[in-house]
């Protein structure tokens, strides 16, 4: 039986090349990069200068990149430390139905401590309108933080519209760009962003590693407590094997983000051709250009989305109906309650032509299967 993988939104396997330039960081260079003898300083090299490479690919000045665990404690961290940071001067949140859970439930937190949040609803395709940002500013607020692109529908949302309005009115920007680094240009400048979130698996690096992008000035609280890493902005023993790791990953996508992007154009055309053609009632979630080239999202009427799932698996695809960090809870996806139930085909760099050949053919038969059996 075929395996066809397309849960990259979920995750991404590791390039070989990445694998390869870690291994020496768990055995030769594996000493403490705040230690100052030279095992140490070795190993503080190595982590100077993937912060050098990711800051050149992301337009920023290397201090301004705090490297963490991945994207939920990014978010996390801008979020909370945004918010405790401005405290004395306004209590005011701005977000969007659609976000993360790594951004919403700290929203939550931050309302419990106090603060009021604004959660803007989005339209059919996903999408926020920048306008709306603009009418939600009070005096009172502190901080925006909208997604650069959904992980569920893969809708880009205007970010750059949006940084551009909180600039104008002197409020911190944030962005959820999980789904965006490594895929899609990504540049602090042109986004008009003053922090920024990525993780490393989600572009064929390693899990484990991740970055905050803080623009210098910005106010943020400290976020981890202990040590004096990463300028005192957050404690914990580095983890070299993951920093560099995650460089070698911005390295390979500087070289070939721009083919990725056309190849998962190609195919993603062909999934929502192919599967709008052979099946009725079947429609695309998300917005039709604006999108990530990698996101296919899917609803069938009189279908439902995990029965098709479960399915899929047993031939051999592997997706999703929604985030993997909400698999475990019942009922919609919150992203999907505010539009439709779907199917998330997301695509890699490895799948090929043939992947999507077999895609297609087994999908229409599940569909009708299911509508069969609804029917009986």
């Amino acid at each position: 039986m075929r395996k066809v993988y397309l849960d990259y939104a979920a995750t991404t396997p590791a390039d070989p090349e990445v694998v390869q330039s870690m291994l020496p960081y768990f055995t030769y260079v594996f000493a403490n990069p705040l230690s100052v003898h030279d095992f140490g300083r070795s190993a503080a090299t190595a982590v100077d200068g993937a912060r050098d490479t990711v800051a050149r690919f992301l337009g920023a000045k290397p201090d301004e990149i705090v490297f963490t665990s991945g994207g939920t404690e990014s978010n996390n961290a801008a979020i909370k430390g945004a918010a405790f940071a401005a405290r004395g001067r306004g209590n005011h949140i701005i977000t969007t139905t659609i976000e993360h859970r790594a951004i919403l439930s700290p929203c939550v937190f931050l309302e419990r401590q106090g603060f009021s949040v604004t959660r803007l609803p989005v339209d059919g395709s996903g999408m926020v309108d920048p306008d709306a940002v603009r009418k939600a500013i009070t005096p009172q607020t502190i901080l925006i933080s909208v997604m650069h692109a959904n992980n569920e529908i893969g809708t880009i949302l205007p970010i750059a519209e949006i940084g551009g309005i909180a600039r104008e009115r002197g409020v911190l920007f944030h962005t959820d760009a999980v789904q965006t680094f490594g895929h899609i240009p990504v540049n602090a400048d042109d986004l008009m962003v003053d922090l920024l979130s990525a993780s490393a698996h989600k572009f064929y690096g390693p899990k484990g590693a991740g970055l905050l992008y803080i623009r210098k000035g910005s106010k943020i609280g400290r976020f981890m407590h202990g040590g004096s890493q990463e300028k005192n902005r957050r404690a914990s023993t580095h983890n070299v094997p993951g920093i560099v790791g995650f460089a070698k990953a911005v390295e390979i996508a500087e070289r070939g983000e721009a083919a990725e992007m056309q190849h998962l154009t190609r195919l993603r055309t062909k999934v929502i051709d192919g599967v709008l053609g052979k099946i009725r009632r079947a429609q695309l979630n998300g917005h039709p250009t604006e999108r990530l080239p990698g996101n296919v999202n899917l609803s069938f009427r009189n279908v439902q989305g995990e029965r098709l799932l479960r399915g899929l698996n047993a031939a051999g695809i592997g997706c999703s109906t929604g985030s993997a960090c909400s698999a475990s809870n019942t009922g919609p996806s919150h992203v999907l309650d505010a539009i439709s139930g779907s199917l998330r085909l997301s695509l890699g760099k490895q799948v090929t032509e043939e992947d999507i050949d077999y895609v297609l053919d087994i999908l229409p038969r599940e569909v009708r299967m299911l509508r069969a059996v609804e029917q009986a």
